[in-house]
This record gives C-alpha cells, sequence and structure tokens, in this order.
C-alpha cells in the first residue's frame, strides 16, 4: 500500500484508500477530493477512464540494460505472452482511443492489446521513457562503475539526480504534466494509454498530486495495468481523481 502523508502540502485534504483482494491481484481506490497538480488545468463534463499499461519485458528489461528514451530494445517472446495476458484482461474495457509512445517495445504492447478494435491509435512522442542520456544503452553495473556518485545519486535521491546537465525525473514530471489536457480533452469516455514504468509512475503521479518525491512508490511492472477516473464537479472545477487499480498484473 502507498503510504500517503496528509501533511505533504501537495495532497488535497481528503484522501480515502479502499483495498479489495481478487484472485492474484490487488486493487485500490485512492479518491482525491480535488488534483492539486492539475488543478485549473481543465475540466471534465463526464466521468472519464484512463487505463495506464507499461510494455511488456523487453530485450533490455531482460539484459538489466538502461534503455531510458532509447529505442533499440523491442518485446521479447515473454513481452508478447504479457502483452497477450493484458489483451484479455481488458478485452471487454470499450476503449474508444488508445494513446501510445512510438518507441518500439510500447508500440508493440498496444498494438497486441488493441486487436482488432477500429479505433483510432495516437502515438505520443511525450510519452516516451524517461531521458537518461549518457544513462542509456549501459548495463546498471556499468553505469554505477563508470558514474559512480551520479549512479549512486540515480539509486538514492533520484528527485535531485543531476547527468549530462538535465534533471531527468523533473524534466519527465513536467512532460507526464503536459500530457494530461491532451489525452483528458480527448471526446472518449475510455482512454487506453500504453507507455513505460517511468513515465506511466509520473502520469499517475501528477494526476493524483504528488511529486517528484514519490518517483518510485508507483512502480509498474511489465504490462500492469493501473486505472484513473477523472469525475466531474459540481462547480464546474477541476474533477475529482479517483486511483482504482495500481499495477495489477492478473
Amino acid at each position: 500500500m502507498i503510504s500517503l502523508p496528509l501533511t505533504t502540502p501537495i495532497l488535497p485534504s481528503r484522501c480515502l484508500l479502499h483495498k479489495t483482494r481478487r484472485q492474484n491481484s490487488t486493487r485500490r481506490r485512492l479518491l482525491i477530493r480535488s488534483s492539486s497538480s492539475l488543478q485549473d488545468q481543465f475540466t471534465v463534463e463526464t466521468t472519464k477512464r484512463v487505463v495506464l499499461v507499461r510494455h511488456g519485458q523487453s530485450t533490455w528489461n531482460e539484459e538489466g540494460r538502461i534503455q531510458g528514451s532509447s529505442d533499440f530494445s523491442v518485446l521479447t517472446k515473454k513481452g508478447e505472452s504479457q502483452a497477450e495476458i493484458s489483451r484479455q484482461m481488458l478485452i471487454d474495457d470499450s476503449f474508444d482511443v488508445c494513446f501510445t509512445s512510438p518507441l518500439k517495445r510500447s508500440k508493440k504492447t498496444a498494438e497486441i492489446i488493441w486487436g482488432s478494435r477500429e479505433s483510432e491509435m495516437i502515438f505520443d512522442y511525450d510519452l516516451r521513457e524517461i531521458d537518461l542520456y549518457s544513462f542509456q544503452g549501459l548495463l546498471k553495473k556499468e553505469g554505477k562503475e563508470k558514474f559512480g556518485e551520479a549512479f549512486k545519486q540515480w539509486q538514492e535521491d533520484p528527485a535531485n539526480f543531476i547527468i549530462d546537465g538535465h534533471y531527468p525525473v523533473r524534466e519527465l514530471w513536467s512532460r507526464a504534466r503536459s500530457c494530461w489536457p491532451g489525452i483528458l480533452a480527448h471526446e472518449s469516455k475510455s482512454v487506453l494509454v500504453v507507455a513505460h514504468n517511468a513515465v506511466n509512475q509520473a502520469l499517475l503521479a501528477t494526476a493524483i498530486g504528488l511529486g517528484t518525491e514519490y518517483f518510485r512508490s508507483l512502480l509498474q511492472s511489465n504490462c500492469g495495468v493501473s486505472v484513473l477516473d477523472f469525475i466531474p464537479r459540481a462547480d464546474g472545477g477541476s474533477p475529482h481523481v479517483c486511483l482504482n487499480r495500481l499495477n495489477q498484473v492478473s
């Protein structure tokens, strides 16, 4: 269960967490009365559901290599099987549109899950994985050997991690926040988003009002499914946000 300290200023004053067990899975329901991160950016006229899915296992996942936003790895056979399991989990969901990262591992996962649906698929480069600059392509042990203290900071203090003059996690949060208006402005009531571990964490966090210090608190497994509902407010303000599922894998 995620620990949500109510003393944190970015959190709304009322937060209800419910958890119900299902076979081989845990469902969590987190109702945010008003999401401060997205406040005043948009409104919704009707309840809108957004389902986030991480891509299946990739070749670089299997090798323990740092992917970042590079586009060299592809799905393994296991990754394709994971995507098929997610397709079966979501087969009864009446999605109107699919937004996906254009990186090959995400695109292939989206195509498997989307199956024979005729509705549109939108490729959004802002849904790419976190930009990790000089880390990308290195085995994790190589990153530790080559970058030393910087790699240690990435592991222990990612929110303040800096490399090549960039703060990757801060940039990621800003990019994820900028994705929401476009996703929620789409006329569909049910949206599928297929992307990556870090960016899906950032999408979840920015939707429910959590800052960069929560990076790695919302980890997404390969083909893990998370569900957000955006519920209109009676006064027409920014919507209530409800986290219904977090990282469901079966």
